[in-house]
């Protein structure tokens, strides 16, 4: 089976749950739509969340979000080949998969591409008290690039698209956060994405990043539940 669900920022209960349920097994695969949470603290904080996921009986492949380092900064991660794309991986925690952006895996038949990254608008609150920020938490143009030379390669048309923020028209301005000026926030990568959807022929297209669950026509916005993944 093939799971999906939304920034688990390094709490796995539901996780656990899910393997406690159904009995799963390292070949069940869980998608997480960015903001794992594993790669935060570039220390033995991530260590132990990283030892409890591989202590589990499931693959974990997660996209990138806003509130982790890339995978390409960390000299432990190496690509490997998975699903027929191309994932960052440890070799101390073979089953704990990163997505590279622009990849396309074949996810049960299903040609499902990953496009990570979004803008933290929390940014000055973290760096304020010390937390960790990245400067390349959205997709760089180099990324935009691979993005777009591989949509051309698969003439535009895909089963899925997994990413962690949403194209710009569908974002949930209901659960904004109060006293945040909305028009001091990057939006570019909403705005590429949007372009990106425009052009697009896919069937599901699945967002985390603003911690609510909604659905917007073919747009699935999930949070803390986790389903089975379909288009």
């Amino acid at each position: 089976m093939i799971y999906i669900t939304g920034d688990t920022h390094g709490e796995f209960g539901r996780v656990e749950y899910l393997c406690n349920t159904t009995k799963t097994s390292k070949d069940d695969i869980l998608i997480i739509l960015g903001d794992a949470g594993i790669n935060f603290y570039g220390n033995w904080r991530d260590e132990l969340k990283k030892e409890k996921l591989q202590s589990l009986p499931l693959t974990v492949f997660s996209i990138h979000g806003n509130h982790e380092n890339r995978p390409d900064n960390i000299p432990s991660y190496h690509l490997s080949t998975w699903h027929g794309g191309m994932v960052w991986r440890e070799e101390k925690y073979p089953d704990i998969l990163f997505a590279r952006d622009g990849e396309v895996y074949d996810m049960d038949g299903l040609r499902t591409i990953a496009i990570g990254g979004a803008y933290s608008v929390d940014k000055v609150i973290r760096l304020l008290r010390g937390y960790p920020w990245w400067p390349d938490e959205q997709p760089s143009e180099a990324v935009r690039r691979r993005v777009e030379e591989k949509l051309d390669q698969m003439r535009w048309e895909v089963d899925v698209v997994l990413s962690h923020t949403v194209p710009l028209k569908y974002e949930p301005v209901e659960v904004f956060l109060p006293g945040i000026d909305q028009r001091t926030i990057d939006k570019s990568t909403e705005t590429w994405l949007g372009t990106i959807e425009d052009r697009l022929s896919y069937r599901r297209w699945y967002c985390g990043h603003y911690h609510t669950e909604k659905e917007m026509n073919r747009i699935t916005m999930l949070f803390e539940s986790v389903r089975p993944f379909r288009a």
